[in-house]
């Protein structure tokens, strides 16, 4: 809390902290000042500046103004927009003192019951009613007054800084500020001048964001546009597409279409922000203008282009042109750049990785290894992060072929080494998510898998990686069918089907979602859709084992166990190796696979009495997933009633199965989209707004306080709560309120976590 007398520097203070601690992209700045401190335009603002941050651009969700609006609605629906939020996130609101006593009320319960990751800065002219005595006892508020904001003459020294040798000096942030304002009042002739002559210094001193911001206030457009295309490569290979587009928008909309060079960058750009029909636009304009290049730019050119087409060809999926573009990408790499000796490396590194990521998605692990590990070495030798931390995501991914431990090691890794330096919103944060989350649903861990693949939902956007979108989906799908939730199942599981006719190639994750597919289909008792589901392969596909797993499935529904038998007959006579062929069975999607097929044919010779057979296959699926924990398999199949009679016999796998049992027993087993029962009885709106401040930490006389009524009134409302909703606790109204819709969920909290 900032507190002091207008004039005093409480808005400079903050935009000065704010630019200096890098907090740019984490903080949210919202002015109440006249006319915005009733409830609805106050809240459209927060909602607003939240979406221009990083974390919140994903988070939060788009409103538009609307007379029925209610501050009270807004303040909830936000509360649930960042319930995932998982990294630190700042909302800074200036003259608080602006707001009306209902805004105010409102910010008070977002600040009770928000997530711990966001944190509040409040700037005002004199002290609020905002029950910020709490937060005081708790010692969880600072507070800034007048008297810390005066200058000492030791801080008022430092507005000069020179140095020893009073070669140079530099103005602080303020002064410098004055004195721009004062030479557009006294030589507007000048300024442009001065930009140009800025950016050619700061260009030739290293620091070419401000050198092309000075060329762009100058309006020195080809200038601008130069030193952007000399230093893009640098900018990517740091991880800096945040920057690059920021870069970008201050260009004209005909420059980036006139100028070859500029196409290109622009064209990477959209691909970064999903637009892929534009960015392929972008690219058509750079190759037909880029024979215009000066004859002097012209390797300059090709290198954008190249490293652009390996980028469009990686993210459509299309492996040929990857393994075209990469191999070209490294033949450039051996020429010796005339500005930039060590470009070579960073390019080979670069087109390494691309390829070995392009590789993995198509099913070819063993080269995809090979290639990320290559690239991974080399961008550790020549000191490159971003490729190292991409290069980690995509060995996670391998190593869910090799150690589920392994995996998780190195997904989690990789997300800190992307906290650590600024690129938490990349991609690769979302594959790394999606790795952890993906062993998280197979060893049944349900609830800890939920904020990874949330994470890898917010991270990976279908638009921009289809390859990547469609393997969140499937994820999304086999978590949603391990909790029991088949129609949410069927849905993502479809999401993800309608993905693959984007791909150049196809993903070696189609396959096991066709046959998720046609299993929720079982799951829901429309057999009539599954049988068509198997009707529109080819025969190929058909005969695959994991479609095979999905018609045992049907068949033992259609109380068919010897057909179902027959199904598996190639992988239990062992005519047939099986999907995933090379890949060592201890593999995660090789124990899923074979444990399933064992599963199911325990249930098939248990329904036909063989319960010799159905036990032998039975501990041989449980054999396979003891190791690992992977619980998943015996969540899509439920048999509690075989795993218990199995579990008295004498198994050497009676932990594992009590372990199963529980999670069956524990699960939601109605579709999701079957909401529960709604309450007993309307609420009232003042019951609402009592529920409001149920999961706070408030007591009931504070409640009654907030809300300006007694404490019987609110022992009334909560009698009627509980009475509504059919519980008789305050924690059983919240869960059944958060159940209902009523109120937001609960901020996300996993049991894997990452480390400080």
């Amino acid at each position: 809390m900032v507190s002091a007398a207008p004039g005093s520097g409480k808005t400079v203070l903050l935009r000065s902290w704010i630019g200096q601690s890098g907090l740019t992209g984490q903080a949210g700045w919202v002015s109440a000042g006249r006319g915005e401190g009733s409830p609805q335009p106050f809240w459209l603002s927060v909602l607003s500046a939240l979406r221009q941050t990083e974390s919140g651009s994903t988070l939060v969700q788009v409103l538009t103004a609307a007379p029925e609006l209610d501050g009270w609605a807004i303040v909830e629906r936000l509360l649930g927009d960042l319930a995932p939020l998982t990294e630190q996130l700042w909302l800074v609101v200036d003259d608080v003192h602006e707001l009306d006593p209902e805004a105010l009320s409102q910010l008070e319960l977002l600040i009770m019951r928000a997530p711990s990751q966001l944190r509040f800065v409040l700037a005002t002219r004199r002290d609020v009613r905002l029950g910020l005595h709490r937060l005081r006892l708790e010692g969880e508020l600072t507070e800034i007054r007048e008297p810390d904001l005066r200058f000492t003459v030791a801080e008022a020294e430092a507005l000069f800084d020179v140095d020893e040798g009073r070669s140079w000096f530099r103005y602080h942030n303020l002064f410098a500020d004055l004195l721009r304002l004062e030479l557009r009042h006294t030589a507007p002739d000048e300024v442009t001048g001065l930009h140009r002559q800025a950016a050619d210094w700061l260009g030739r001193n290293g620091r070419p964001v401000q050198a092309i911001e000075q060329a762009q206030a100058a309006r020195e457009w080809d200038l601008a546009a130069r030193l952007l295309a000399d230093h893009w490569p640098g900018f990517h290979l740091d991880g800096q597409a945040a920057t690059v587009h920021e870069l970008l928008a201050g260009f004209p909309a005909e420059t980036g279409k006139a100028d070859a060079e500029l196409a290109v960058v622009t064209a990477v750009d959209e691909l970064s922000q999903g637009s892929l029909e534009t960015a392929e636009q972008y690219l058509a304009l750079a190759e037909s203008a880029i024979a215009a290049v000066p004859d002097a730019r012209q390797e300059q050119a090709q290198l954008l282009l190249g490293m652009a087409r390996l980028l469009h060809a990686r993210q459509r999926a299309d492996l040929p042109t990857v393994a075209e573009e990469a191999h070209k990408l490294q033949d450039t790499a051996d020429v010796p750049h005339p500005t930039r000796p060590g470009l070579g490396e960073e390019l080979r590194a670069l087109a390494l990785i691309t390829l070995g990521s392009a590789q993995f998605w198509a099913g070819q692990i063993d080269p995809a290894e090979q290639h990320l590990e290559q690239g991974a070495a080399l961008a550790r030798r020549i000191g490159r992060p971003y490729l190292e931390f991409t290069s980690l995501a995509f060995q996670a991914q391998i190593e869910i072929f090799r150690s589920t431990a392994q995996a998780l090691e190195l997904g989690t890794q990789a997300v800190e080494l992307a906290q650590r330096n600024g690129w938490s919103g990349d991609p690769a944060v979302g594959i790394a998510s999606l790795v952890v989350g993906t062993v998280l649903v197979y060893q049944g861990r349900l609830e800890e898998a939920e904020s990874w693949v949330q994470r890898a939902e917010l991270g990976l956007r279908a638009e921009a990686e289809p390859a990547e979108g469609l393997a969140v989906r499937y994820m999304r799908g086999v978590l949603e069918f391990a909790r029991g939730r088949d129609a949410d199942a069927l849905a993502a599981f479809e999401a993800a089907d309608r993905l693959a006719g984007r791909l150049a190639e196809p993903s070696f994750v189609v396959l096991p979602n066709r046959s998720s597919v046609v299993q929720s289909l079982v799951h829901l008792g429309e057999y009539e859709r599954a049988e068509q589901a198997f009707a529109d392969l080819d025969d190929q596909d058909r005969d695959d084992g994991l479609m095979r797993i999905g018609l045992a499935a049907l068949r033992l529904a259609q109380q068919n166990p010897q057909e179902a038998i027959a199904a598996l007959a190639p992988f239990l006579d062992g005519s047939s190796p099986g999907p995933f062929p090379g890949q060592p069975v201890p593999s995660l999607p090789q124990v899923t696979f074979w444990a399933s097929v064992f599963l199911l044919e325990a249930i098939a010779r248990d329904a036909l009495s063989d319960s010799h057979a159905a036990a032998s296959a039975l501990e041989r699926a449980l054999d396979l997933a003891e190791p690992d924990g992977a619980l998943q398999v015996f969540l899509e199949h439920p048999a509690p009633g075989l795993l218990e009679r199995h579990a008295r016999q004498g198994t050497g796998h009676a932990s594992l199965i009590a372990d199963i049992l529980s999670v069956l027993a524990g699960r939601q087993l109605a579709p999701q989209s079957t909401r529960p029962s709604p309450p007993l009885e309307a609420l009232s709106d003042s019951e609402i707004r009592v529920l409001r401040y149920l999961p706070t930490n408030l007591t009931g006389p504070e409640i009654a306080g907030e809300l300006y009524v007694s404490l019987n009134t609110v022992r009334t409302h909560m009698r009627h709560l509980y009475a509504k909703l059919g519980t008789h606790r305050r924690a059983e109204a919240v869960a059944r309120a958060r159940a209902l819709g009523l109120l937001a969920p609960a901020p996300s909290r996993g049991n894997v976590t990452l480390s400080s």
